[in-house]
């Protein structure tokens, strides 16, 4: 029963990553695949060009340089939103391990709530709130602010990145604070009998020992932003597009699914590599062995 529950994970889970492999091979002719393994497309998204395009002040001298100019905007509003989402899920987790005492399921379902409604009910929600006749634009007329709406809040990289901190600000919650929970109370009473302020106790014992939660929760965050394509279609517009609406393109408007699926194995590629040198960078394992002990 165990082998044959690992058996169907393991089908589930890497026949579509196969699939995705074997179809970056092949070409799109026409109306038609030809099955001729290749390395054609992911040549195209290589070829060098004499001309540069210049993005983010990088030069690219490629000559099909989207690609590689959405996934490194992507890479960079990806990071944007990790950073802010731990810089607010860090104090909240922090209230709900050290300063709620009682009733902390009904915190933590308090802040579930939004997850019991559709995450396109969510983007459509500050959809609104951004909008040019929307709830800030509104309020900041009716103060007596601004004489007109403000037309840069959405359809563009800031909508969709307030967007994603919000969609994803509760999954990095739960795994800081399962860390905070595991820290030993008698650890922060040794060091204030040893002297050590608030402060003190925080920087040397509280935070390196909820690191592993720190980083889990950046992962659970940034993997997923990258390749986001709901969000940057309803709140980002043309500005706001990233490399998952490059990738649906290919795949659905442009009947190129190879070309897609070597895109997509390249940013798995990339996000892999990157996300494996954080690991080794603050080291993980290490950390996860002191929290442990």
């Amino acid at each position: 029963m165990g082998y044959g529950l690992v058996a169907l994970i393991l089908l589930v889970l890497l026949a579509p990553l196969i699939a995705l492999v074997v179809l970056s091979f092949w070409t799109q002719q026409g109306f038609a695949i030809d099955k001729t393994p290749t390395l054609a497309n992911y040549w195209s998204l290589i070829q060098p060009s004499d001309k540069a395009t210049v993005y983010f002040g990088i030069p690219f001298y490629l000559k099909n340089p989207v690609p590689a100019i959405l996934l490194l905007k992507s890479l960079v509003m990806s990071l944007v939103v990790t950073i802010t989402v731990l810089v607010v899920a860090y104090p909240m987790a922090y209230f709900l391990a050290f300063r709620v005492d009682r009733y902390k399921v009904l915190w933590l379902i308090l802040i579930t709530i939004p997850f019991w409604t559709s995450y396109l009910l969510r983007v459509f929600a500050w959809k609104i709130v951004l909008g040019f006749n929307g709830a800030i634009n509104s309020g900041l007329i009716s103060l007596g602010v601004i004489d007109k709406p403000l037309d840069f809040l959405l359809y563009n990289p800031v909508a969709v990145v307030i967007t994603l901190i919000h969609a994803w600000v509760t999954f990095a919650i739960l795994p800081i604070y399962v860390s905070l929970e595991k820290v030993d109370r008698n650890l922060l009473e040794a060091a204030s009998d040893l002297g050590d302020g608030r402060w003190a106790r925080f920087c040397r014992i509280t935070l390196p020992l909820s690191l592993p939660g720190v980083i889990s929760a950046a992962l659970l965050v940034f993997i997923p932003t990258v390749g986001d394509y709901v969000t940057p279609t309803l709140v980002g517009g043309p500005g706001g597009t990233m490399i998952g609406n490059a990738i649906q393109t290919l795949f659905f408007k442009q009947d190129n699914a190879p070309l897609g699926a070597a895109v997509s194995i390249v940013m798995m590629l990339v996000i892999a590599i990157l996300c494996g040198l954080f690991l080794w960078a603050v080291g993980y394992k290490r950390l996860r062995e002191r929290s442990a002990a």
